[in-house]
């Protein structure tokens, strides 16, 4: 029996029926996140909760498409002169932050300067870059030292940390101190008076939003119509829950149902299944290459022999076979850096971890205590957790599994202290396909030690395959640097990948036009 513990009983319905009253006649999409909204700052975090966040309140200079492809969006147009090397950017008319300054030059160039301190591809950007400066209110320039292809891709950075556009007073914060004001220029508002911390966040329409003119809406590209007064984020307690609040037509919207639910939602008669995005979710386990064992590459090839991709997405998404796939790499599949190259280490049939116990110890496991974080309200991570906790325990480890929500998770993983003062050795996460399409978006690739995403892996073989892909002059370049560098990967083991998984969303029938390939709030509506 599933359960409904928070909105059974008058108490536990307060939450929803509070809002509503607050509502009025307002126009309300009641959306179900996948976590609790914990940190508020794009640029301070890769936790796709915040990113969600980040695109309401906040707009981009350009969008990405379902082809990858990055179109205009607060940016009217562009010039490229001195061979590549210098990019003027105009702004469109009537942009405007919810304080009601104008969105000016100087805001995106301190924006851009802020987020490229946090992100890999910010980090070539700025490693490349001569000046950037406003001559005037509507316009911004990029000079640079030498040509880079990526620009564009740079300015329409959706992966975490995204760029987003603030206005330069809050731009100027430091890069690793979190904003204090949640000004944007998004088509939506962030209403602080109405949150409830792991319960509620809300947002209103923003009337004075100007959407962009022309155009079709394609992922985060097009133009950005709102069709709901206010957006009501309600954190449940359970999938149980969750699915109940639906089914009743209490919430009109859950993000990420768990596969095994999907066939009663899809008995229900005012429940819709769609499908996310073509790209997927890549699982990934996270290794903190600072302390043993995991500093030592010998033992994080054990740990990858021993797993089975098979398992995990079994375990995360179901047996039914267009749900997941195994075999992945570093790359998404099916995008043009994906490639099998130094896939045999995975798709072999993998060593039995009871036999490898010795092959462990010879590679450097001393019998450390190993501190696995798990997230308890992502019921995937969850799921890939126990799998993991499987192998660690079948190959003798001596497994300390700590289990925590996840914006605990968020916050913890910053953290550099030694597993025994509060650090910690692994954590289960996943990315969307579309941050795990190049060298450069892929975060958890990153090998440069101390500017490296959490686990901070230090491996120079990695990292200068990584910087040759972005110097490549050419597609073919490209496809030959990264499949070389998955190799070099497999061996080096930056991080645990553990398969491609499929998910849908739920919303009630009434429910339509919802954006494909990314979870936002604009287009969709009401019928």
């Amino acid at each position: 029996m599933r359960r409904r513990t928070f909105l059974t009983g008058v108490a536990a319905s307060l939450p929803l029926a509070r809002a509503a009253a607050q509502s009025g006649k307002a126009s309300v999409l009641r959306y179900v996140p996948q976590a609790d909204l914990t940190v508020i700052d794009p640029v301070m975090t890769t936790a796709y909760i915040t990113r969600y966040h980040a695109t309401m309140v906040w707009d981009q200079l350009y969008g990405i498409d379902s082809h990858l492809q990055p179109q205009p969006q607060m940016v009217d147009g562009h010039t490229v002169e001195d061979d590549g090397r210098l990019w003027t950017f105009t702004l469109r008319d009537g942009l405007r932050f919810h304080d009601g300054e104008p969105v000016r030059g100087r805001d995106c160039v301190a924006s851009i300067r802020r987020w490229a301190v946090r992100d890999p591809m910010g980090q070539a950007l700025l490693a490349r870059l001569a000046e950037m400066t406003a001559p005037d209110d509507r316009r911004f320039t990029i000079r640079l030292t030498r040509p880079f292809g990526l620009v564009l891709n740079c300015l329409a950075k959706l992966g975490p940390p995204a760029l987003m556009i603030m206005p330069e007073r809050l731009a100027a914060t430091d890069p690793f101190q979190s904003i204090k004001e949640m000004i944007g220029s998004g088509p939506f508002r962030f209403v602080p008076d109405e949150r409830v911390v792991g319960s509620t966040v809300v947002y209103e329409r923003n009337n004075d939003y100007v959407p962009r003119p022309n155009g079709t809406p394609d992922w985060l590209a097009g133009p950005k119509i709102v069709n709901f007064d206010r957006v009501e984020w309600h954190v449940m307690p359970d999938p149980g829950t969750a699915a109940g609040a639906l089914e009743n037509g209490e919430v009109d919207w859950w993000e990420n149902p768990p596969n095994d639910l999907l066939p009663v939602l899809e008995r229900s008669s005012g429940v819709r299944i769609q499908d996310n995005s073509r790209l997927g979710t890549l699982g990934t386990a996270i290794f903190n290459h600072l302390f043993p064992p995991f500093d030592k590459a010998a033992v994080r090839r054990v740990i990858l022999q021993a797993t089975s991709q098979t398992d995990f997405m079994t375990a995360a998404a179901g047996t039914s076979p267009e749900m997941w796939r195994a075999g992945v790499g570093f790359f998404t599949p099916g995008t043009p850096m994906a490639s099998d190259a130094g896939l045999e280490v995975i798709t072999e049939p993998r060593r039995d971890p009871a036999t490898m116990r010795d092959v462990l110890r010879d590679a450097g496991y001393a019998g450390e205590r190993i501190v696995v974080m798990v997230s308890s309200d992502q019921p995937v991570q969850s799921a890939q957790g126990a799998v993991l906790l499987d192998v660690l325990h079948k190959l003798g480890m001596n497994v300390d599994y700590q289990v925590m929500d996840w914006g605990t998770v968020v916050q913890r993983r910053a953290s550099k202290e030694p597993p025994a003062k509060g650090g910690w050795n692994m954590f289960i996460t996943g990315w969307n396909g579309l941050d795990m399409t190049t060298p450069i978006t892929n975060q958890t690739l990153r090998a440069n030690g101390a500017k490296a995403w959490f686990g901070w892996p230090d491996l120079p073989t990695v990292q200068t395959l990584i910087d040759a892909w972005l110097e490549a002059p050419d597609l073919a370049a490209q496809q030959r640097i990264a499949a070389d560098l998955q190799r070099e990967a497999f061996q080096q083991v930056p991080y645990l990948p553990t398969g491609q998984y499929f998910t849908r969303t739920a919303c009630r029938r009434d429910i339509v036009d919802i954006p494909q390939g990314q979870f936002v709030f604009w287009n969709v509506r009401r019928a």
